[in-house]
């Protein structure tokens, strides 16, 4: 066992291994994140908020300090996948002591303590032959299509493992808006503007809001859902229309 895995402030503070261990020093909103034991978390994140980069030390975190865990790093694209990924590696690289490896490629590694950290693409049946899962985080939830999250959610049955999606809205479409949007408190939520970022001035800001169309701008840098371009009907229009009071109308043949 290293000398980091011995301090055992860091086991249970993932704020204190961050700053300690890596080098990163949290914004607020990252602290609170990376102290939360919720089950179900949902990141609403503007542009550049650093979501990936507090991801990626929770995944490290969870191989480090639990043997043999289980981590899936799902995007929409295998680019993004092993961007993700990337930054895993990263963080391990600046470690004094960096945790020794069994099997080590561009999208995956094995740590000698057995926990694996896997980056997939968003592909529902190349997924499929994962089980006891201990962490998923699914990067830019918004985009990845509902198939893939409808069969990761059976993968954590048996442990009982986390799961995290992380996006900047993309329309009232899709699981990532229906969990934020109708999820009730089975999900911890967090939204993160840009105001909520000091690495994005205001001078920047107010450029891009001269810049771009108000819903595009509402959308990646203030956390919003907004109607889709192509959309017929808005989203509030379509829920009242709906009604569980009718009987069903059958006809016969």
């Amino acid at each position: 066992m290293t000398a980091i895995l011995r301090d055992l402030r860091h086991g249970v503070d993932r704020v204190s291994f961050a700053r300690d261990v890596l080098g990163f020093h949290p914004d607020p909103w990252q602290g609170e994140f990376l102290r939360s034991g919720h089950g179900r978390v949902l990141l609403n994140c503007c542009r550049q908020a650093g979501k990936s980069t507090t991801t990626a030390v929770l995944a490290l975190h969870r191989a480090l300090y639990y043997p043999a865990s289980l981590i899936l790093l799902v995007s929409p694209s295998l680019r993004q996948s092993s961007e993700l990924f990337k930054k895993v590696r990263e963080f391990m690289a600046v470690m004094d002591e960096s945790p020794p490896l069994t099997e080590d490629n561009r999208l995956s590694c094995t740590l000698a303590n057995g926990s694996r950290i896997l980056s997939l693409p968003s592909s529902e049946g190349t997924i499929r032959g994962y089980s006891s899962v201990d962490l998923v985080i699914e990067d830019e939830a918004a985009r990845v299509p509902d198939d893939l999250y409808h069969s990761i959610r059976p993968m954590l049955a048996v442990s009982g493992g986390r799961l995290i999606l992380m996006s900047t809205p993309f329309g009232k479409r899709g699981h990532f808006f229906q969990e934020w949007d109708q999820g009730g408190d089975r999900w911890q939520r967090f939204r993160i503007t840009a105001a909520d970022v000091p690495r994005i001035s205001a001078e920047f800001l107010a450029e891009e809001k001269k810049a771009l169309p108000e819903a595009w701008y509402a959308q990646e840098y203030e956390g919003l859902f907004v109607e889709s371009l192509d959309q017929v009907f808005r989203y509030e229009d379509v829920q009242r229309a709906l009604c569980d009071d009718l009987e069903p109308f059958l006809t016969s043949i």
